[in-house]
């Protein structure tokens, strides 16, 4: 898919992985809508960048609808739909204050599992309508799982099992839009400088990228967002999840 002219929705664009991408997309001519349940950061990136920012909580259904209508209604319809929404919560199955409580499990899921599938369905559902391009293609979709999806450690177990639904759905859902012409790709990021390793001090997020075989940092937002754009360039790039890691593979703990 040509980036240039395309238009293109990244939800969860209003900071790191997002933010990196939307601005990729937008200084290689895409005509990029930003999402996100950020208000404040998501119209401030909007505003800086000459960008319309949709407010948009991926589990609420009719908001996704609703962003994906506004970057559809760009000539030639929508093109690229990147997801980058996400979250995390650290504990235990069980230990000695007894199992794990169902609410934040379920809130990991609905918003890093359900909030992808709900981006997913919304945006390929509206590519099916554009004009085919070169090879038949109408559309692409970027998700992000995480290496935690195949290296879950201690205290992972709702990051690692919505994660691994996200690779999980990659592959079916290529194969579901084929006929369409829409490609499905998924980004699997190791540890990342993102706002939530910033909070860290100085000499952890030091030590976490030491631990990196090579290059031994913390990954940038910027080279999540080179591989995205290579993945929506290169057709033959389909139902493939792609570690993004400096060859990282996780420890128990």
């Amino acid at each position: 898919m040509e980036i240039e002219g395309s238009s293109a929705i990244v939800v969860g664009g209003a900071s790191g992985l997002g933010e990196a991408t939307v601005r990729m997309l937008h200084e290689q001519g895409a005509l990029v809508t930003i999402a996100d349940v950020n208000a404040e950061k998501g119209a401030a990136l909007g505003a800086e960048l000459g960008l319309e920012f949709v407010s948009c909580d991926v589990r609420e259904e009719l908001q996704v609808e609703a962003a994906v209508q506004r970057a559809s209604s760009a000539e030639g319809g929508l093109r690229i739909a990147v997801c980058c929404a996400g979250t995390g919560w650290a504990q235990k199955v069980a230990g000695s204050r007894g199992p794990h409580p169902l609410l934040p499990f379920e809130t990991i899921i609905a918003i890093n599992l359900i909030g992808t599938f709900n981006v997913l369905r919304y945006a390929s559902a509206a590519m099916i309508s554009c004009e085919p391009r070169e090879d038949g293609e109408r559309g692409v979709c970027v998700n992000t799982a995480s290496i935690a999806a195949f290296d879950g450690q201690v205290g992972q177990i709702a990051y690692s099992a919505s994660k691994g639904g996200v690779v999980a759905m990659t592959l079916p859902a290529a194969r579901d839009l084929a006929q369409y012409g829409i490609r499905v790709n998924t980004i699997a990021p190791g540890l990342f400088d993102t706002p939530l390793l910033a909070a860290l001090p100085e000499d952890a997020r030091q030590k976490l990228g030491a631990g990196v075989p090579f290059p031994q940092r913390l990954g940038r937002p910027e080279e999540y967002a080179q591989l995205a754009g290579q993945i929506i360039e290169n057709r033959m790039l389909n139902g493939e999840t792609i570690r993004l890691d400096g060859a990282l593979r996780m420890p128990p703990r």
